[in-house]
Protein backbone atom coordinates (compact mmCIF):
# COMPACT_ATOMS: atom_id res chain seq x y z
CA UNK A 1 0.00 0.00 0.00
CA UNK A 2 2.82 2.48 0.74
CA UNK A 3 4.83 3.95 -2.12
CA UNK A 4 8.21 2.53 -1.13
CA UNK A 5 8.88 5.08 1.61
CA UNK A 6 10.20 4.04 4.99
CA UNK A 7 7.93 4.47 7.98
CA UNK A 8 8.81 7.07 10.61
CA UNK A 9 8.15 4.34 13.20
CA UNK A 10 6.93 0.75 13.20
CA UNK A 11 5.47 -1.13 16.19
CA UNK A 12 3.80 -4.42 17.05
CA UNK A 13 0.85 -3.81 19.34
CA UNK A 14 0.33 -5.95 22.40
CA UNK A 15 -2.56 -7.15 24.62
CA UNK A 16 -1.99 -4.29 27.09
CA UNK A 17 -3.05 -1.88 24.30
CA UNK A 18 -6.55 -3.34 23.83
CA UNK A 19 -9.91 -1.83 24.66
CA UNK A 20 -12.99 -3.70 25.93
CA UNK A 21 -13.82 -4.81 22.37
CA UNK A 22 -10.50 -6.63 21.97
CA UNK A 23 -9.06 -4.19 19.44
CA UNK A 24 -6.30 -1.64 19.94
CA UNK A 25 -7.46 1.41 21.87
CA UNK A 26 -7.67 4.55 19.68
CA UNK A 27 -5.70 6.57 22.23
CA UNK A 28 -2.74 4.22 21.83
CA UNK A 29 -2.76 4.88 18.08
CA UNK A 30 -3.02 8.64 18.70
CA UNK A 31 0.06 8.50 20.91
CA UNK A 32 2.05 6.71 18.21
CA UNK A 33 0.76 9.12 15.55
CA UNK A 34 2.07 12.04 17.64
CA UNK A 35 5.43 10.30 18.07
CA UNK A 36 5.78 9.46 14.36
CA UNK A 37 4.84 12.98 13.27
CA UNK A 38 7.36 14.41 15.74
CA UNK A 39 10.08 12.32 14.07
CA UNK A 40 9.16 13.91 10.73
CA UNK A 41 8.85 17.43 12.16
CA UNK A 42 12.24 17.20 13.83
CA UNK A 43 13.90 17.74 10.45
CA UNK A 44 12.41 21.26 10.47
CA UNK A 45 12.08 22.25 14.15
CA UNK A 46 14.69 22.46 16.87
CA UNK A 47 12.23 22.39 19.78
CA UNK A 48 8.58 21.74 19.13
CA UNK A 49 5.27 21.22 20.82
CA UNK A 50 2.15 19.55 19.48
CA UNK A 51 -0.60 22.14 19.08
CA UNK A 52 -3.24 20.34 17.06
CA UNK A 53 -4.25 16.93 15.80
CA UNK A 54 -7.02 17.05 13.22
CA UNK A 55 -8.71 14.94 10.62
CA UNK A 56 -8.17 11.75 12.60
CA UNK A 57 -10.01 8.95 10.84
CA UNK A 58 -10.06 5.34 12.03
CA UNK A 59 -10.74 3.31 8.88
CA UNK A 60 -10.18 -0.24 10.19
CA UNK A 61 -9.49 -1.82 13.59
CA UNK A 62 -5.99 -2.77 14.69
CA UNK A 63 -5.53 -6.13 16.39
CA UNK A 64 -3.03 -7.54 18.88
CA UNK A 65 0.08 -8.67 17.05
CA UNK A 66 -0.43 -6.47 13.98
CA UNK A 67 2.75 -4.83 12.67
CA UNK A 68 1.75 -1.17 12.44
CA UNK A 69 3.69 1.33 10.30
CA UNK A 70 3.34 5.10 10.54
CA UNK A 71 4.17 6.97 7.31
CA UNK A 72 4.64 10.74 7.43
CA UNK A 73 4.53 13.50 4.86
CA UNK A 74 5.25 17.16 5.56
CA UNK A 75 2.31 19.01 4.00
CA UNK A 76 3.04 22.56 5.13
CA UNK A 77 5.86 24.56 6.67
CA UNK A 78 4.74 27.91 8.01
CA UNK A 79 6.65 30.67 9.76
CA UNK A 80 6.58 28.92 13.15
CA UNK A 81 4.67 25.70 12.46
CA UNK A 82 4.94 22.48 10.50
CA UNK A 83 2.02 20.24 9.47
CA UNK A 84 2.49 16.50 9.07
CA UNK A 85 0.09 14.02 7.43
CA UNK A 86 0.34 10.57 9.03
CA UNK A 87 -0.95 7.45 7.32
CA UNK A 88 -1.10 4.32 9.46
CA UNK A 89 -1.00 0.86 7.92
CA UNK A 90 -1.26 -2.56 9.56
CA UNK A 91 0.10 -5.89 8.41
CA UNK A 92 -2.20 -8.41 10.01
CA UNK A 93 -0.57 -10.97 12.29
CA UNK A 94 -3.30 -13.52 11.55
CA UNK A 95 -3.25 -13.01 7.79
CA UNK A 96 0.13 -11.61 6.66
CA UNK A 97 0.24 -10.01 3.27
CA UNK A 98 -0.78 -6.65 1.96
CA UNK A 99 -0.96 -3.78 4.38
CA UNK A 100 -4.33 -2.28 5.31
CA UNK A 101 -4.76 1.47 5.83
CA UNK A 102 -6.19 1.68 9.35
CA UNK A 103 -5.88 5.31 10.41
CA UNK A 104 -4.83 8.71 9.13
CA UNK A 105 -4.38 12.07 10.80
CA UNK A 106 -2.88 15.52 10.45
CA UNK A 107 -0.64 16.88 13.23
CA UNK A 108 0.59 20.46 13.67
CA UNK A 109 3.69 21.36 15.68
CA UNK A 110 4.97 24.79 16.64
CA UNK A 111 8.68 25.52 16.87
CA UNK A 112 9.39 27.07 20.29
CA UNK A 113 12.30 28.69 22.09
CA UNK A 114 13.61 27.90 25.58
CA UNK A 115 10.71 29.85 27.13
CA UNK A 116 8.26 27.83 25.01
CA UNK A 117 7.29 30.85 22.89
CA UNK A 118 6.73 30.36 19.14
CA UNK A 119 9.89 31.04 17.17
CA UNK A 120 10.49 31.10 13.41
CA UNK A 121 11.52 27.89 11.70
CA UNK A 122 14.98 28.08 10.21
CA UNK A 123 14.89 26.49 6.77
CA UNK A 124 17.45 23.70 6.49
CA UNK A 125 18.88 21.89 3.54
CA UNK A 126 18.10 18.21 3.89
CA UNK A 127 20.75 15.93 2.43
CA UNK A 128 19.47 13.42 -0.08
CA UNK A 129 20.51 9.80 -0.53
Amino acid sequence: MNDGRSPAIRVTLMPKDTNVHGTIFGGVLLSYIDLAAAVAARAHCDHMVTVKMTEVVFHEPVFVGDLVSFYCTVTRIGRTSVTIKVTVEAQRARNPGAAVKVTEAEVVYVNVDEERRPTPITRREIAGP
